[in-house]
């Protein structure tokens, strides 16, 4: 089979690509020579192109387009997440549809329901956060919605696969952001870590992602997780102990935090500060609040399973 991905030069959509070149030709958009080699050193076969600007040819004729670029930087304007993650998205949309493709995969992410709440044992009935305060989820709920509403039953089929907080060899996020915070002393638990959260390792992600290929219903979103549930000081804590590094007992409650990083990201923007700020809304409130998901839909439909535990995981980065 022939397929397009976006995003291969990163984490996710590096772990996908690598995974299926075993069995699927794999052509991978590249935005420069350096994402290019990214992309040959896994087996895929680079596109030198960048959403926004994908045309028919670039497609190569593929049958399934994997799209798990976007813009996920935890600072910026709304509209370099807008421009990346809604337009972009739309136009790969429209290329893809024009060119043939049958099925369009889309990593998404249930941020696309957050707008600072708690998320206790939801499904994928629970509604998007179209006015969310955080541009990151408001533009991944505008993303996904596009999607899922360009399905095309037989003609073109449209899916979302929703992961939470993936973690696992290759991790380019959640592991290294903790590991400089602790770095630099500036990490500290809020309200002690006690916020239950799903996680999804990368291996699971991929596993869904290739049952998404031939499975599932167009036009459907589907959660999908390692089907347990932690604090978030248990999962933080396993992974840094794959690093042999203890973190601080040190805690800070949610009710002073939120409010300061509200406060701090006010003045990032009305000073018009391009750098980071040492505190975000979105992380803030992440970190403070539960979110735990359902996969009763993924396993009726999909049929799947997590192929690897939380504990197996964490043993494999020790």
């Amino acid at each position: 089979m022939k397929i397009f991905i976006t995003g291969a030069s990163g984490f996710v959509g590096g772990a996908i690509g690598k995974k299926l070149a075993a069995e699927h030709r794999i052509y991978a958009m590249a935005r420069s020579e350096r994402s290019a080699q990214k992309v040959r050193d896994i087996g895929l076969t680079p596109v030198m192109t960048e959403l926004n600007k994908v045309s028919i040819a670039d497609l190569m004729e593929a049958e399934v387009v994997i799209h798990s670029a976007a813009y996920v930087e935890a600072w910026g304007s709304k509209k370099q997440y807008w421009d990346l993650n809604v337009e972009g998205t739309r136009q790969l949309l429209e290329i893809a549809r024009a060119a043939g493709v049958k099925r369009f995969i889309h990593i998404s992410t249930e941020a696309c329901l957050f707008y600072g709440q708690p998320m206790d044992d939801i499904d994928e009935t629970y509604p998007y956060a179209d006015d969310s305060p955080y541009p990151y989820s408001m533009t991944k709920a505008a993303a996904e919605r596009s999607v899922l509403k360009a399905d095309e039953p037989g003609v073109f089929e449209t899916i979302a696969i929703r992961p939470r907080m993936v973690w696992g060899p290759g991790d380019q996020t959640i592991l290294p952001e903790v590991v400089k915070m602790i770095d630099k002393g500036a990490f500290v638990w809020v309200n002690h870590g006690s916020a239950l959260t799903s996680i999804t390792h990368i291996d699971n992600l991929v596993h869904g992602v290739e049952l998404a290929l031939d499975k599932g219903i167009g036009g459907s979103a589907y959660f999908i997780t390692d089907d347990e549930v932690l604090t978030l000081k248990q999962f933080l804590s396993g992974l840094l102990a794959s690093r042999d590094i203890v973190p601080t007992d040190k805690s800070i409650p949610s009710f002073v935090l939120r409010p300061a990083a509200f406060v701090i990201e006010k003045i990032w923007r009305a000073l018009s500060i391009k750098k980071e700020p040492p505190l975000t809304r979105f992380a803030a409130d992440m970190m403070s609040v539960s979110c735990t998901l359902r996969i009763d839909k993924a396993q009726k439909e999909l049929g799947y399973r997590p192929i690897i535990s939380v504990q197996e995981g964490m043993r494999q980065l020790r």
